[in-house]
């Protein structure tokens, strides 16, 4: 099973996708691609940490997803990527974006023959304004067709609001 949870800033996304993992039944893997760049990241990823069950493994990747998703995938596990979003931007920081073509291939190519139940996690960016400036403009439309891609190979797609799953694709909770 592949499911895409997407949603705003604080919607519940994250929230869910620890339901549904512990729900599984499976060993769970978590896989953060946040980066303490200050103070309020920082805190921002021990509420996560602190959240979470303390059985589940905690992988920390900001680039190579789908390599670290091949390692781990299997058919008793559950791995929870969060967040996409978070994992693009450090991509496109990094050397002006050249690596990421090659790491959304990676990932769009692995996703569909990985064994056991994944979950990805996302931010939907693309209800607001358009945004000033060029790389945050890429960003969005990044995202976007990130997104479009992602929910095609995902059995399930959810969109969080205000802490309600809404069903996009794929059978209810």
């Amino acid at each position: 099973m592949k499911e895409l949870i997407l949603g705003g800033v604080r919607s519940g996304k994250s929230r869910l996708a620890e339901q549904r993992a512990l729900a599984s039944g499976l060993h769970v893997t978590y896989i953060a691609t946040a980066t303490t760049g200050d103070e309020e990241m920082r805190q921002r990823i021990q509420v996560h940490q602190l959240r979470r069950p303390s059985g589940w493994k905690l992988i920390e990747e900001p680039h190579a997803l789908a390599a670290v998703l091949e390692a781990h995938a299997q058919p008793d596990r559950c791995l929870v990527v969060d967040c996409l979003t978070l994992w693009l931007t450090n991509l496109l920081i990094d050397n002006n974006g050249a690596g990421y073509a090659i790491q959304r291939e990676a990932l769009l190519t692995a996703l569909p023959h990985l064994p056991g139940h994944i979950i990805l996690v996302s931010n939907e960016t693309g209800l607001g304004v358009v945004p000033l400036g060029e790389l945050t403009r890429r960003f969005c439309d990044e995202a976007g067709w990130l997104h479009q891609a992602l929910a095609g190979l995902c059995e399930r797609v959810t969109l969080t609001v205000a802490g309600l799953p809404l069903i996009l694709k794929g059978e209810s909770l």
